[in-house]
């Protein structure tokens, strides 16, 4: 890819004077343009990017934007605000496309649709690393040796097959290190979730026949599996082995249940991921379903920003393009909405596929009636949203007619500090504003001072606000990005806030209010005192909604405080000395721990017996010996 390329206005990068805007200023560009496929950035006069384009043909697509009518409202207002214009061209069309999606992820512009979910799914695995393989949840790269089954829209989705799975297939759940050191069955072999393999209560041989038919079922060859199930059932009754056929016979059961649940699976589509649009009042829903071995895997639904407007071709475009950045696609979508460059599009999620990859917009058949499925999700849940927020907006503007704010805050952080007696202490800090808790945006702090260990509340805020809003004044000096908080609330009372407070103004931040909620003498919920800098404490009414809110707020921030606590005192408790060794990794431990039962062991082994290990070397027997012997 080219550099930017030089135009004859000035240098947009560099901060602008106050200038001119609008078509004329774009008229200028054109010629320095020829008709490179490229990228092309729109700022205003503070040299914010409002909105990032591609084009086939630079010079074409710039000179609409020269135009000075013809534009929808959308659009006539990003030509008035432009100030200045960057341009980087691409070989190719494609190029162009994925550079507009890495800008756009990078930027945020204004005028752009923006997917703001860009969470992982979920998969199920059958790991194949171990003589008898165990199923399990899966998210993230598909590095590990083993099946892959997903993508699944929740946990819960994943929750509940392997609960199935479980019951027909009695496949094992537990860690490598678990199934080492069981001398007898579990609860799970009890309760005829598990086949125990663990302690030889199943052949390999027969264990593998129970994966091949996890395998089948996960691939939808639901009627193979069931006819091998009642073919052994019924030469089990022949042979008169009859605690056999009946074992059979409940799990031909649960797999009946299975499929008696799943009426609503298709028949004629075996994988696609189903993609609605349903826009209203200038915001806009999009319900994916997941469609995997003629199974239906669960649903999503996504908000994306709509760019001051857009419509839907251009919304379901940048949806196809961000949504399947970091997720492989599957072999056909079936969209609601036909997009502007259905080729384009189709050839980049084929080449991320790795294979070819089908779009279409379905008329008839099952296929529509799926999509009519998804549009009336998207239909519901946008309403439900568009409900849900103009609750919310009361609450903001209640809360800024409480707290005596300029305007209702969008952006709301709530802090908080868990520990037990100085040990693992973390900060935490959740975002709430107009669409509810922001939880992609919760930060945890691992306290890193002596606060922590002096149990020292003060020196735990003071190091997370620090931390929080260094970063904030290197990453964003301007302050002009919606990173920064509208309203901070803080868990206590005076002596909190007015510490708060002197942190803030060492930063240099002091402008930011801030609220302290501290409860009543009798420490009663819904007697909660308010602290600002400066001010007496006050109290809202017993039943005021805007009460309950702060009190949804502060609960919020304490459970993710605490959650952070837990589970990094969980990871203190299972942790062992061969986490400190350099080169044993997560492999390695697992290889010493099955081999000598416990990492006391590991230290008292000599060194041949540690390069007996499968997967120790003798340099690295050599190392480990090393560690625990002094050397």
């Amino acid at each position: 890819m080219n550099e930017d390329v030089p135009a004859e206005l000035p240098d947009p990068t560099e901060t602008p004077t106050p200038g001119p805007t609008g078509h004329a200023v774009i008229q200028g560009y054109l010629k320095s343009l020829d008709g490179s496929p490229g990228v092309y950035r729109m700022l205003d006069a503070q040299s914010q990017v409002l909105y990032v384009g591609k084009a086939r043909n630079l010079r074409a697509r710039v000179s609409n934007y020269a135009r000075p009518s013809g534009h929808s409202a959308r659009i006539a207002r990003m030509i008035r605000e432009t100030a200045s214009m960057m341009f980087l061209t691409t070989r190719t069309e494609t190029e162009a496309l994925l550079l507009e999606q890495n800008l756009i992820k990078q930027l945020k512009p204004r005028y752009n649709v923006l997917l703001r979910d860009d969470k992982s799914f979920p998969n199920i695995l059958i790991a194949k690393d171990h003589p008898y393989p165990m199923i399990r949840k899966h998210r993230g790269k598909r590095s590990e040796p083993g099946s892959y089954f997903g993508p699944f829209a929740s946990a819960g989705s994943v929750n509940r097959t392997l609960a199935q799975l479980q019951r027909v297939f009695l496949l094992r759940t537990c860690s490598d290190s678990m199934f080492e050191s069981r001398t007898r069955p579990c609860l799970l072999y009890q309760i005829k979730r598990c086949a125990a393999p663990c302690v030889g209560k199943v052949s390999s041989e027969d264990y593998n026949l129970l994966i091949g038919d996890a395998e089948r079922f996960l691939q939808g060859k639901t009627t193979t599996v069931q006819s091998n199930l009642a073919k052994q059932m019924t030469e089990a009754a022949e042979a008169m082995e009859f605690e056999r056929a009946a074992a059979l016979r409940d799990r031909i059961k649960a797999l009946t249940q299975v499929q008696s649940s799943q009426g609503i699976n298709p028949r004629g589509v075996a994988e696609a991921d189903v993609i609605a649009l349903h826009i209203e009042g200038g915001l806009a829903c999009v319900q994916v379903f997941f469609i995997r071995a003629n199974q239906s895997w669960g649903n999503r639904d996504f908000y994306p920003k709509t760019g001051a407007g857009a419509e839907a071709p251009e919304i379901m475009e940048a949806f196809l393009s961000q949504f399947y950045d970091d997720k492989e696609p599957p072999r056909l979508i079936l969209l609601s909405h036909a997009v502007d460059n259905p080729d384009l599009v189709t050839q980049l999620l084929s080449e991320r596929a790795g294979r070819k990859v089908t779009m279409g917009v379905p008329q008839r058949g099952e296929k529509a009636e799926l999509l009519e499925n998804a549009a009336r999700n998207a239909r519901e849940s946008l309403a439900r949203r568009m409900a849900e927020g103009a609750t919310q907006n009361r609450l903001l503007a209640g809360l800024a007619e409480a707290f005596n704010l300029d305007a209702p805050p969008q952006r709301i952080e709530v802090y908080d500090n868990s520990h037990i007696q100085g040990t693992n202490a973390v900060g935490g800090m959740i975002v709430a504003g107009a669409e509810g808790f922001l939880k992609s945006q919760y930060r945890k702090f691992n306290i890193r001072s002596a606060a922590g260990a002096n149990s020292d509340d003060f020196g735990m805020m003071k190091e997370v606000l620090t931390r929080r809003f260094e970063r904030l004044l290197k990453e964003d000096p301007e302050r002009i990005s919606d990173a920064w908080p509208d309203l901070l609330l803080i868990d206590g009372g005076a002596g909190q806030v007015s510490a708060v407070h002197g942190i803030m103004q060492e930063l240099g931040v002091d402008d930011i209010a801030m609220v302290g909620v501290a409860k009543g003498v009798d420490r009663d919920a819904g007697k909660e005192e308010f602290h600002r800098p400066g001010e007496p404490a006050f109290a809202l009414r017993m039943n005021d909604p805007v009460l309950y809110f702060v009190q949804r707020l502060r609960d919020e921030a304490h459970r993710w405080a605490i959650g952070a606590h837990r589970a990094k005192r969980a990871k203190q408790v299972s942790a062992t000395p061969l986490d400190e060794i350099p080169g044993v990794g997560a492999t390695r431990k697992r290889a010493l721990l099955a081999h000598f039962g416990s990492a006391k062991a590991v230290a008292r082994a000599g060194l041949s017996d540690l390069a007996a290990v499968e997967g120790i070397s003798a340099t690295m027997a050599q190392s480990i010996h090393d560690y625990f012997h002094g050397s």
